[in-house]
């Protein structure tokens, strides 16, 4: 499949698809006359997919399965590769290798097998880099997200590797970085958490850095374009607004009606406090956001510049208030903040 050609009534695989992204791109897939199939274990909740799941095809395997990818695979015109592992930590670092580095080559490497016409890898900003100077930077800059020593960006970063790796030996693939996603449907609390434990008051400070935040639709969109348009071998950050912690809790505040989020705590002081809550029984009241290693990557500037989707994918802007309201009504109108 080279960059522009559109195949008809197409058989799609998709991985990770009960996660956030994932269920959101099958629902748009799931209302095209294309042929969708989702890659499940046995033990997946498929709560997220119950509106679609009589017009998909589910296929059981498991991406850390290569065995399990050849046979899920067979006929499949264009993979859509979202599964990964998402933790900021260091409990889980060779679960973190296995799923988002080998779960990948195993992906890239069936799908050359099986001969699938094109690969799109949802990657994520943090393969991207880190905006030192608070300057949005774009898929050129070169990583750095080594400096503060994250596992799970460092899985990130070699999972891409492995696409270039594939292209170079003839796979047709596409990446996208999607940002902080918001939006509704999100019934993991992945970004929501933030919105939840402001409206339970559960997180009296704010990190000094900032995020750039970006609507799930938006992603979804984009990711569906990049399939159709995208060019091999390129990257594209699925990108928005670039706020400040305080900036995003002040939306969240205005738009749940919970106090403003007054505090800024820097790493240093955070360090300290979150050893004296280790220390305390109450230690559940602060959010579960709070710990070191998410602290100390909300502590820089994840700032992105979007301009190459823009022009190339056609995505399209909104405001972060957008997202936090769609987020933020999905939640409660199904009384999950409590």
């Amino acid at each position: 499949m080279t960059e522009g050609t559109i195949l008809v009534n197409k058989k799609i695989l998709v991985t990770g698809a009960t996660g956030f992204i994932g269920s959101v791109l099958v629902k748009k897939l799931a209302f095209t006359s294309d042929e969708v199939w989702i890659l499940v274990r046995k033990s997946s909740d498929l709560t997220s997919l119950s509106d679609v799941l009589h017009k998909v095809h589910l296929v059981y395997g498991d991406i850390a399965d290569r065995s399990s990818l050849d046979s899920a695979l067979q006929g499949i015109d264009l993979v859509y590769h979202s599964a990964g592992l998402t933790y900021m930590g260091d409990k889980k670092n060779e679960l973190l290798y296995k799923i988002n580095v080998e779960g990948t080559r195993n992906v890239l490497q069936a799908s050359a097998a099986a001969g699938v016409k094109r690969v799109v890898h949802v990657s994520s900003i943090t393969a991207v880099g880190i905006a030192f100077d608070k300057k949005p930077v774009n898929e050129s800059v070169e990583w750095n997200f080594n400096a503060i020593n994250l596992e799970y960006a460092r899985t990130k970063h070699l999972s891409e590797i492995e696409v270039a790796e594939a292209v170079k030996k003839g796979l047709d693939c596409v990446i996208v970085n999607p940002a902080f996603v918001f939006g509704a449907g999100d019934i993991n609390f992945n970004a929501g958490r933030i919105i939840k434990d402001i409206y339970n008051r559960k997180l009296p400070f704010y990190p000094l850095g900032g995020v750039c935040v970006v609507d799930v639709e938006i992603v979804a969109d984009t990711i569906v374009t990049a399939m159709e348009i995208g060019k091999t071998g390129e990257r594209y950050i699925i990108g928005g607004e670039n706020v400040s912690y305080k900036q995003l809790a002040d939306t969240i505040s205005r738009i749940t009606g919970a106090p403003k989020v007054r505090f800024p705590l820097p790493f240093w002081m955070a360090k300290i406090l979150r050893a004296l809550l280790d220390l305390n029984k109450n230690k559940n009241r602060v959010s579960k956001l709070f710990n070191l290693s998410m602290f100390r990557v909300a502590s820089e500037f994840l700032y992105y510049d979007s301009t190459k989707a823009s022009q190339n994918l056609n995505m399209r802007y909104e405001p972060h208030e957008n997202s936090i309201r769609k987020a933020y009504e999905w939640y409660r109108d199904r009384d999950m903040l409590n």
